[in-house]
């Protein structure tokens, strides 16, 4: 971990208990990085961050048109939701749409993200199913771009599907990252998962950003329907309580930001052509908040108030079991600027 740098410090009264080391890139579209923390090349897994680019296929293969997908449903192809019913529901919309049964889902069932959601499901005595898990959006989507192509459905999340291959070019294609030079690992719901250097992964989202900026072409097009999508409806991109869905509310949708396990998190900002990714070294999930909105306050892409809206994830209070204040996790690290902007 020598190339990685401390973003964030946990303290507990006047000590520094814990830290969290990591890596931050903000790059262009042709993937020179602007700003860094750490090392701006690391190679990661993207993990679900890479959501929004998987679903580009989907729209411009005229999957999603041909199956009638909502703007509320092309959102949900984006989504590691909380499991609540509108997830559920959106999901479930999209496979009546395609006529599958819940089971053609291979994501596999766990119980909803959502504490609330999933007290319900136990409180009624259910087990939970495909629909509520978190990339339930994400496998419809999937299916139904098998079916637009012609391809089996039993096997969608095998490499070589046709699915499969698309969205690697695709991820490809957005990156900058021949398909020879990416890393293939996989996901916890059973699909390919992407690693490349962090600052390409930058340059993906700074890329959605621009194209849906002139929605030329249907790649343009594509992009600014997702993009779309989820500004109307940022509640299915995650849920309730979570950073996803308050940070496209909270900007207005001037942002766009999704978040992948392990410590991954992703922002376009479509109007400057930019794109953020952090890598948590340890990939624990408490330390990704605070240093993307204090990054994103280094920047300036907050306007005023923003910051402040979204105070309660930049910088957490940390409770004992009482309820008592006892320490807190704070930013520590100042982003880097390249000049002239580096390949």
């Amino acid at each position: 971990m020598s190339d990685s740098e401390i973003l964030l410090h946990v303290t507990r009264g006047t000590l520094i208990e814990s830290a969290h080391r990591g890596h931050i890139a903000v790059s262009d579209r042709t993937g020179r990085i602007f700003y860094s923390a750490g090392d701006p090349r690391k190679v990661i897994y993207a993990r679900s961050s890479m959501k929004p680019i998987q679903a580009l296929p989907i729209i411009e293969s005229g999957a999603a048109d041909v199956y009638g997908f909502t703007p509320e449903e092309i959102a949900l192809l984006c989504a590691s939701h909380n499991g609540e019913e509108p997830h559920t529901d959106a999901a479930a919309s999209m496979l009546h749409k395609l006529g599958l049964p819940c089971s053609c889902l291979q994501c596999g069932p766990h119980a909803p993200f959502d504490a609330a959601a999933a007290d319900k499901l136990a409180a009624a005595g259910t087990a939970p199913t495909e629909l509520h898990n978190n990339c339930s959006g994400k496998h419809a989507g999937m299916l139904a771009l098998s079916l637009r192509l012609g391809a089996p459905t039993d096997h969608y999340m095998e490499p070589g599907h046709p699915v499969q291959q698309l969205m690697i070019r695709k991820v490809s294609e957005m990156s900058g990252v021949p398909v020879s030079q990416l890393v293939l690992g996989t996901d916890g719901c059973g699909v390919p998962v992407f690693g490349l250097p962090l600052h390409r992964l930058a340059a993906a989202y700074a890329d959605l950003g621009a194209r849906s900026m002139d929605r030329t072409g249907a790649q343009g097009q594509a992009a600014g329907r997702i993009l779309d999508a989820l500004r109307a409806h940022p509640f299915q991109i995650a849920g309730s309580g979570r950073y996803d869905t308050r940070l496209i509310e909270v900007t207005s949708g001037r942002l766009v930001g999704k978040m992948g396990a392990e410590g991954v998190f992703t922002v376009t900002y479509p109007e400057r052509e930019l794109g953020l990714a952090l890598k948590i070294e340890d990939g624990t999930q408490r330390a990704i908040y605070p240093a993307v909105t204090e990054a994103l306050v280094q920047l300036g892409w907050l306007e005023a108030g923003e910051a402040e809206a979204l105070a309660g994830f930049h910088k957490p209070v940390l409770h004992n079991w009482k309820g008592t204040p006892v320490g807190e996790i704070l930013p520590v690290f100042m982003l880097k600027k390249q000049e002239p902007p580096q390949i």
